[in-house]
């Protein structure tokens, strides 16, 4: 996956294109591995980079969403389950089984925490995911030993699917590039093209170059998240439903605070949301906050109150309680919700996704989450061909192995870092296949270096522009400039 050789193909040929995909996260990539493994000439285009948005901040479980159950919300859960064993079959090297805790306080609501849990394993009907079990209280500190034990009256352990958010992000990009797909990170769509109150086009700038290009394409599908307004008014301002972007943002502290390799999940916290604190690379994760905004933002910055939230609700559930000096980083996304009005509550919209169609055909894909990328991709597709008249080909990815980018890595002992590891190789690697064109795109989204450790990646960032400086034949103004941009984001994974 070369953006110089695929910019070239772009400048040489005056390609039309069966699918023209505006996005680059996990659906908008969801979508160009779909249309290009069925046999579809297939162009993806995205603003920033591959996943900087929410795709890369998720919660990095791949899951049924356990506390829809209790909203009654089946279908959606059977729906997520099942996807979810698809990605462990389809992706083993990035989806792995990771165990929970859900301490439980008093007896009745341990017993309905594991009659809910065997349902949850029930619908699911997989065998590769453990059943869930009761423990009693002494089990359960064996299990979380930082797990706060006063009043515990044990527990139940149950299994979800974790993964690399982004890291899944880029493989299928590589599975869409294998299947001749041609994708672009850092090309920002500016106009949409009609002939006939019909689309037929884009007009896109690369914001590297400047250069502009003219798109032709059968099918415009927008899937572009929280920022998928912004497309629909180039088709038309008439579009009236509301997006309403909902933050959610997650702490990164040190593995101490679990002491082991199981999770807690707290099914209602202070104010009835779920709290989840989850091993991940090393590190635990405590999440997540459900904050309505009104603009959607590429890089949102989370608040006090968010902050404060989390730390309150970890500290009533550990011995060992963390606090903002133990926050090593902080990272934000914004799910995009399909509400029915300005009233509506984040908890109380459904996470289901929307596919919009306008009269002039452009396609747009609200919602979802990672966990069903993939079915949501197919249904996109499926809705496109019906309606631009292609020739009908079946999806295929429900049995698509997903590449892995980094299987024949040779991953030496000249890590750039004592706490995780980044080598020379490993970044020329980003670089040359895998579209890695700025510093926060190795540091954030190749790497998850961002996301772990905010002072040990300032501190390897010379090293690592010097580099990238090198492989792309840049001069110093421009590592000043990259190390300029990168320290001003690391401020908004600052407490």
């Amino acid at each position: 996956m070369n953006r110089s050789s695929n910019l070239k193909l772009l400048k040489i040929n005056k390609l039309t294109f069966d699918f023209i995909i505006i996005g680059g996260g996990a659906t908008g990539l969801g979508c160009a591995l779909d249309a290009s493994s069925r046999g579809y000439s297939v162009i993806l285009l995205e603003k920033f980079d591959f996943c900087k948005g929410t795709s890369s901040k998720s919660t990095k479980l791949v899951h049924g969403g356990v506390r829809y159950l209790e909203k009654g919300q089946i279908g959606l859960v059977y729906e997520a389950l099942k996807e979810r064993a698809i990605l462990k079959k389809n992706a083993p090297h990035l989806v792995k089984q990771v165990g929970f805790l859900i301490p439980a306080y008093n007896f009745f609501l341990k017993f309905y925490y594991f009659l809910g849990l065997k349902f949850y394993h029930f619908i699911s009907g997989s065998l590769s995911f453990d059943k869930p079990q009761m423990v009693n209280k002494e089990a359960a500190l064996k299990i979380v030993p930082n797990v706060n034990e006063n009043l515990l009256k044990g527990g139940v352990v149950f299994f979800d699917g974790q993964f690399d958010d982004s890291r899944m992000g880029i493989d299928i990009a590589l599975s869409a590039d294998a299947n001749k797909a041609l994708l672009f990170n850092y090309m920002s769509v500016e106009s949409l093209i009609k002939e006939n109150s019909k689309i037929k086009g884009v007009v896109v700038e690369d914001t590297l170059s400047k250069d502009k290009f003219s798109i032709n394409g059968a099918n415009v599908i927008n899937a572009t998240g929280v920022f998928s307004k912004s497309i629909m008014n180039m088709d038309s301002l008439k579009f009236k439903a509301i997006i309403r972007p909902s933050q959610g943002i997650h702490l990164v502290i040190d593995k101490k605070f679990l002491n082991g390799n199981i999770g807690i999940l707290v099914p209602k916290t202070s104010d009835g949301r779920v709290l989840f604190a989850v091993p991940w690379l090393g590190h635990v994760i405590l999440g997540t906050t459900d904050t309505l905004v009104n603009e959607p933002s590429i890089d949102p910055i989370p608040s006090n109150n968010e902050i404060d939230f989390i730390l309150y609700n970890a500290q009533k559930y550990m011995s060992l309680k963390p606090t903002r000096k133990d926050v090593k980083s902080i990272f934000v996304g914004l799910r995009p919700l399909v509400a029915k009005d300005l009233k509506s509550k984040s908890k109380d919209i459904s996470r289901k996704h929307k596919i919009i169609i306008s009269d002039t055909g452009l396609v747009s894909v609200i919602g979802g989450k990672w966990t069903t990328y993939r079915k949501m991709a197919e249904k996109v597709i499926d809705k496109s061909i019906d309606i631009s008249g292609l020739d009908f080909k079946k999806s295929i990815t429900s049995d698509l192995k997903i590449s892995n980018g980094l299987k024949n890595i040779d991953y030496s002992k000249d890590s750039l870092s004592e706490k995780f590891y980044l080598s020379e190789n490993l970044i020329i690697y980003y670089i040359r296949n895998e579209m890695a064109i700025n510093l926060d795109d190795i540091m954030s989204r190749r790497s998850r270096c961002l996301f772990l450790d905010i002072k040990e990646s300032v501190f390897i960032a010379p090293k690592v522009v010097d580099i990238m400086a090198k492989e792309l034949s840049k001069n110093n103004d421009w590592k000043k400039d990259q190390l300029k941009q990168f320290y001003k984001l690391t401020k908004i994974y600052s407490i």
